[in-house]
């Protein structure tokens, strides 16, 4: 592998143990795959979790707030805990856990029953990713990661996309229970075949003899002030819009312990001798600037993700299986789009694919901001398309971009921060649909009220009309009156619907072209690789 030599790589951290590389790929995907599969799953769910557990929907919301809370704050402790405990035992660990809470899960009764064994599933999740980025960090030369992180990378994009199709399923068909008891099967392959053939390498036992060697020192205080930091953070945006953001006591007071905790954690974690998270890393400049591009990919994913459905439910009336299939064609297109984006990773200039990629999500974005209120089920299918065309050539070249100059021993960690900003950001995009939707619907919605009154010449004639033609179905003049009030209220009420989905297209729109700039400050490849610069 003489590009990876070239680079300063070698395959003494690797997890292949000696055999062919690419099975751990699909060995370590599955439990991944099993994570963001559940966590867009319970999305759809949530109203079926709420009515069977004698819970209001705000109540219910803590059975996703619990999981992302506790699944924050672990990702980034995730890289010192598989130096401390062993990469492949803390991985193993992490899988046990999740499968083992999604029983408690599926099997639980009441709602704080629920939210506690999501908190625990939380805590399994987050150790999967980062030790699986890392895992193929090392196992492959820097010149074949791009098709490895194309190949793990299915999973991450295409779980959340079908996710909705699968969950509105399981809860019309089975029951809501069924949405954790399949993670539990799953679970168990993972085990077996991570146990089977997934290696802890010399190197990496040896690091991790020679850290305890001199004694296990524990950064307690970074612990404590990453667990504020994120999740107060994840309580403040996730619960935010539900609560009237600062009007609210609780939110008020999770927002500024956050912002203490984050302020105290970046000189106390520069100094520590051991740190628990290793913020030098982002003075590497190409691992900053992939992470801060994660952030926003996350954002637009994540977002986009959880506001198309809401679209076709909420202004087209589609069931929830209905809206899910909407998106299925962005998971197929991503199937083939995929393994392209990882042959084009490793032998073209990664910040030529990053800049296509945002491109190709602004075009798709700008795109939905033409869509109406009278679109049809394959309208919504075709833009999911166009955006589903640009997402591998975003996740997979910046994940691959963010280990450029990075030491082996630092994957770890930086597979961590990097999972931190693609999870804050999908965060960061929910929350802020949620509240756009809330606030920009009020605000068409009074402006196109205006245009219902009485001394409108046009909203007389529309008036007229619509009553008479309900008059003439067999009603009587008074009540088909009332109903075409009615009616044209309803139709005012989708329009504002309608334009306040556009307001975030384009809000989605505007945040792509704005991180479209950070491609050019990203280190230029050098040598024969691209992604062994």
């Amino acid at each position: 592998m003489p590009d990876g030599r070239r680079s300063g790589w070698t395959d003494a951290y690797s997890v292949a143990g000696g055999r062919d590389p690419w099975p751990i790929v699909g060995i370590i995907s599955i439990a991944t795959f099993m994570e963001v599969l559940d966590v867009s799953i319970v999305n759809v769910a949530l109203n079926h979790i709420a009515g069977s557990l004698s819970a209001s929907y705000e109540q219910a919301t803590w059975v996703l707030t619990s999981y992302l809370v506790s699944n924050a704050v672990i990702i980034p402790m995730s890289g010192w805990l598989s130096e401390t405990i062993g990469r492949k035992r803390y991985y193993m660990l992490s899988v046990a856990l999740f499968t083992l809470a999604s029983l408690a899960c599926g099997m639980s009764t009441s709602l704080p029953m629920l939210i506690a064994a999501r908190v625990a599933q939380g805590i399994g999740g987050g150790g999967l990713a980062p030790v699986e980025q890392s895992m193929l960090a090392d196992t492959f030369p820097p010149e074949k990661r791009g098709g490895a992180f194309a190949a793990y990378g299915v999973v991450v994009i295409v779980g959340p996309i079908l996710g909705p199709t699968l969950g509105g399923w399981i809860t019309e068909h089975l029951s809501w229970h069924w949405v954790f008891l399949i993670n539990a099967p799953v679970g168990l392959v993972s085990l077996v075949l991570v146990w089977m053939f997934v290696d802890e390498s010399k190197a990496v036992r040896r690091r991790r003899r020679e850290r305890l060697s001199r004694g296990l020192r524990i950064d307690f205080i970074g612990f404590a002030l990453i667990a504020l930091f994120l999740g107060c953070l994840e309580v403040t945006l996730d619960q935010g819009e539900l609560k009237n953001w600062f009007e609210s006591p609780m939110i008020t007071g999770f927002a500024v312990i956050s912002g203490i905790a984050f302020l105290a954690l970046i000189p106390w974690e520069l100094v520590h001798q051991h740190p628990v998270v290793n913020l030098k890393l982002y003075a590497n400049r190409n691992f900053a600037i992939s992470s801060l591009l994660m952030l926003v990919t996350g954002a637009v994913v994540f977002g986009s993700t959880q506001f198309i459905p809401q679209l076709l439910q909420n202004v087209m009336g589609y069931t929830a299986e209905l809206a899910g299939m909407a998106l299925t064609m962005g998971g197929l297109v991503a199937f083939v789009v995929m393994p392209l984006a990882g042959i084009l990773t490793n032998r073209f200039d990664a910040r030529y694919l990053v800049g296509a990629g945002l491109l190709i999500q602004a075009f798709a974005l700008w795109h939905m901001t033409t869509l109406n209120a009278q679109i049809s089920f394959w309208d919504a299918a075709w833009v999911r398309l166009y955006q589903a065309v640009g997402l591998p050539l975003l996740f997979i070249p910046i994940t691959n971009s963010a280990y450029v100059g990075l030491r082996p021993e630092d994957s770890d960690q930086a597979s961590g921060l990097l999972n931190v900003a693609r999870n804050l950001g999908g965060t960061i995009g929910i929350s802020t649909v949620q509240t756009m939707l809330a606030r920009s619907e009020q605000f068409h919605l009074d402006r196109l009220v205006e245009y219902l009154n009485p001394l409108d010449s046009n909203y007389r004639i529309m008036l007229d009309r619509l009553t008479q033609e309900l008059a003439s179905r067999g009603m009587s003049q008074v009540e088909a009156g009332r109903t075409a009030v009615a009616m044209l209220y309803q139709q005012t009420q989708t329009q504002a619907q309608m334009l306040s989905f556009l307001d975030i297209f384009n809000v989605f729109t505007i945040l792509v072209l704005l991180a479209f700039p950070l491609v050019f400050l990203m280190r230029k490849p050098q040598g024969g690789a691209p992604a062994a610069a």
